[in-house]
């Protein structure tokens, strides 16, 4: 079956609804008397179905049975008015239902963003840009607009065959009993839909998140598909995941739509029975002829909705899955959160330490083992060694991208994690090797680093950045648009971009990851006089594939396999014999000489 053989990314906790209404409330309280009255609303709205087919018991019996002259005129009149009030009200529930729907949705996507903002970054790790759309997203606009939608539908047919079954009783008690039991029958089989789609409709919720990764990854990767031909390749995995969703939409259909013709059919013999006992009971003298046709034209009014509420209700279920995910992202907490009475952070005076620390991403696979640190306060510190040794991991520890399974590093003597998030993170600066630009201007991202920045320490920024010159050829100037993630930006620009950024929020530790490993010779001395700007008068990590542009780290530390197996300044791990650094070197020495 393929609702099995799809993977769904998480299966929602299993609540009482009436769990997720208190988890809703705080949503719905702001706007509740408008909430109430568009569902008030809906009552008159429904009842009003009555009015025609009562209408109907007196114009029959004096004007087309007793061939009266002295019709009501008042009943097409009293038709007319109250069809227009119902039409006004209708109006009125959809306006309140639309407002009231739109306003609860932008404030759960508030509290979704702002829930997204603050996830650690293994959330990201685990789950792709398809995931955390759909999740944050889409999912708010089909609890809160399909949900408030059917509600109007439902209350108000509610109310109109409550209506309407007055009507029945008033007219023939004996044929109302029949009536009602059809209609129990018809009813019946919606109460098994939420079990049947639940798992489809989670099979949906995922295949729908990976159509959106598709397209998010082609936007960012279109380069990497056309350099090497990865059109077919990618095509086919799109074409996978929606012949997957046709298949899922067709098991929807399997599973729900068969409700549709079966309430067609137990409408039809309830109506075929009405009839063949109502014309026993005209005959007799038991009801007139008023009687039956009011009461026909009540029920056909009550079956009608009744044949196609099936897929009302299904979508009404959807809804209620959609809370669901919706009140799961809700109660997700981030796992790295500040400390109740977390300290604020002022500064490196004396050192940075890694006291014994482990870390895994996946348990049972170690990542750090007994990592041992002492960075004093304004030291540069390198990290080399193998790739995949360890070594952004290492740095990513420090700003608490990730926590420690094992020890603790310290600043100061204090555990990082006694610290606040923010106060941390004010005083770490961070320079990636792929670093995000976000769309708009080179102010606005120089800006990210210290929004009250003056115009001096612009400047300043800018040209200790190296980014002087540059600038002043844009006929804008620091006004210019670079496009989403910096497109038009050259990677060397890019990156003075990035360090102009962390300098001039002026934080007293600096983490360079490999900034300039992706650039040609010419672009990465102009990023590392900008580096060696910023390093000034700073406690510094460095993570550097290039040897020679960490030789003057006050200490090198070379990390394989997760471990510290040397460390040491330049010279003194060169005269390690056999020593790992002193391989790295000679190997890339020679490389260079041999080129």
């Amino acid at each position: 079956m393929i609702e099995d053989k799809i993977q769904i990314n998480e299966e929602p906790k299993k609540l009482e609804f009436t769990e997720h209404y208190k988890k809703m409330w705080p949503f719905v309280k702001p706007y509740l008397f408008r909430a109430i009255l568009a569902i008030l609303i809906c009552i008159p709205i429904g009842a009003l179905d009555s009015v025609v087919a009562l209408s109907l018991k007196p114009y029959m019996d004096v004007v087309l049975v007793d061939k009266s002259s002295s019709s009501p005129a008042y009943i097409p009149i009293l038709i007319i008015a109250f069809t227009s009030v119902q039409g006004f009200l209708n109006y009125a529930a959809t306006y309140l239902n639309t407002w009231v729907g739109t306003k609860i949705n932008q404030d759960l996507k508030r509290a979704l963003y702002k829930k997204l903002l603050h996830m650690q970054t293994a959330y990201f790790d685990q789950h792709n840009s398809g995931f955390i759309v759909q999740r944050f997203n889409t999912d708010c606009d089909i609890a809160c607009s399909g949900l408030l939608e059917n509600l109007k539908v439902f209350v108000s047919r509610f109310f109109s065959s409550v209506s309407l079954v007055c009507v029945l009783i008033y007219n023939s008690w004996q044929l109302a009993i029949i009536a009602v039991l059809i209609l129990g029958c018809a009813l019946l089989p919606l109460s098994s839909v939420r079990r049947r789609i639940k798992r489809v409709v989670m099979g949906s919720v995922a295949e729908g998140a990976k159509i959106i990764s598709n397209y998010t990854e082609t936007y960012s990767g279109n380069k990497t598909i056309a350099s090497y031909n990865l059109q077919s390749k990618i095509y086919k995995t799109y074409d996978d995941t929606l012949r997957n969703l046709f298949k899922l939409m067709i098991k929807m259909v399997q599973k729900t739509a068969w409700m549709t013709p079966a309430l067609h059919i137990i409408v039809s013999i309830g109506i075929g029975a009405v009839i063949g006992y109502g014309s026993y009971l005209i005959v007799n003298g038991t009801i007139t002829s008023g009687n039956f046709v009011s009461f026909i034209t009540a029920l056909i009014m009550l079956y009608t909705p009744i044949k196609s509420i099936g897929k009302n209700y299904n979508a009404m279920q959807v809804s209620f899955l959609a809370i669901e995910r919706v009140v799961e992202i809700l109660e997700t907490e981030p796992t790295i959160t500040n400390k109740a009475d977390a300290k604020k952070l002022n500064g490196v005076h004396k050192s940075i330490q890694f006291n014994h620390v482990d870390f895994e991403y996946n348990e049972g696979i170690p990542v750090l083992k007994d990592i041992n640190l002492n960075v004093k306060a304004g030291s540069t510190i390198a990290l080399v060694g193998n790739s995949g040794g360890g070594k952004t991991t290492i740095v990513n520890l420090i700003p608490r991208f990730y926590d420690v399974k094992n020890g603790s590093i310290t600043i100061d003597g204090t555990d990082i994690r006694d610290f606040s998030l923010k106060s941390l993170r004010d005083n770490i600066a961070v320079v990636f090797q792929d670093n995000f630009l976000f769309s708009g201007t080179i102010r606005d991202n120089i800006l990210l680093g210290k929004e009250d920045a003056t115009e001096e320490e612009i400047n300043q920024a800018i040209k200790m950045a190296c980014l002087d010159e540059f600038i002043s050829e844009l006929k804008d100037g620091l006004d210019t648009k670079i496009g989403e993630r910096g497109s038009l930006l050259s990677g060397g620009q890019r990156q003075r971009l990035a360090i102009a950024r962390a300098f001039i929020k002026n934080a007293p530790v600096v983490i360079l990851d490999e900034a300039t490993s992706a650039l040609d010779n010419k672009a990465e001395a102009v990023v590392q006089k900008a580096i060696d700007n910023l390093m000034q008068d700073r406690t510094v990590f460095v993570i550097a594939h290039r040897l020679s542009t960490v030789q003057n780290a006050d200490t090198i530390v070379v990390i394989n396999d997760g471990e510290i197996v040397e460390q040491g300044t330049h010279e003194q791990l060169l005269n390690i014999e056999n020593g790992a650094y002193k391989a790295l070197y000679n190997a890339q020495f020679k490389s260079k000489k041999a080129a």
